[in-house]
């Protein structure tokens, strides 16, 4: 037994080692008992417990929670600026360890590295390109810690590579096979595919020397996003 417990604690250590310049694995599922921590684009907050997020295709159409004083509310994206999210089950595990090994290191000061550390999960609002549309949602970051100059966001319609479970629970996500990734310039956070990867890799990092000059593959996505994060201008 206390075997089985060491070499759990041992894996998690592991992860939360490489998850400190990895991705955050995507959540679609949220407490309702935990307090979430929503700001309005008017600057007002609101906290409360979350009911449902409709959703369509995987697009957050609207959020319904319940406030301290248990009033029904119901939000639409386009009025909500960012919320911090409590995850459900044993799927925190995942998103919590790379903060807590890593809180020094970040470049986003703006972000809540407490709530991170707890599991919550950030999402916020951001345009996007949907094919040919221009449309502004509400997305999940999965890079808070190395986000200031590049950010990934969850691609909700997303299949998944292989990832590194203990007893049921990923503790290492795997690397899904597209993502939405917004530079600092950019208007619009774009669709990048791991099957267009090769093609479209020069033309988007060509600005930065030490990414463009890498091997184009999507394994090594991360490890790109992170060197334009941290090296580039």
């Amino acid at each position: 037994m206390k075997k089985g417990i060491l070499t759990f604690c041992s894996i998690l250590v592991f992860a939360g080692s490489m998850l400190a310049q990895n991705l955050l694995t995507p959540v679609n599922t949220f407490s309702h008992k935990k307090t979430s921590y929503i700001t309005m684009k008017d600057g007002s907050t609101i906290e409360g417990t979350i009911k449902d997020l409709d959703r369509k295709k995987g697009i957050i159409e609207e959020v319904k929670l319940k406030d301290a004083n248990g009033k029904s509310i119901k939000l639409k994206p386009e009025e909500i600026a960012y919320m911090y999210l409590p995850q459900s089950g044993g799927s925190k595990i995942a998103n919590s360890f790379s903060f807590l090994n890593d809180a020094t290191k970040w470049d986003n000061d703006d972000l809540n590295q407490e709530l991170f550390g707890r599991g919550y999960v950030y999402m916020e609002s951001t345009p996007v390109m949907l094919k040919k549309k221009r449309l502004v949602l509400l997305m999940q970051l999965l890079n808070p810690h190395f986000s200031d100059k590049i950010k990934v966001y969850q691609d909700f319609q997303a299949g998944e590579t292989m990832s590194l479970g203990v007893g049921g629970v990923s503790v290492v996500g795997g690397l899904d096979k597209s993502y939405y990734v917004k530079k600092q310039s950019a208007k619009a956070a774009v669709r990048l595919k791991k099957k267009d990867y090769d093609t479209e890799f020069q033309g988007f990092f060509s600005s930065c020397k030490s990414v463009s000059k890498l091997d184009p593959k999507w394994s090594e996505f991360v490890n790109h996003v992170h060197t334009f994060a941290t090296e580039c201008k």
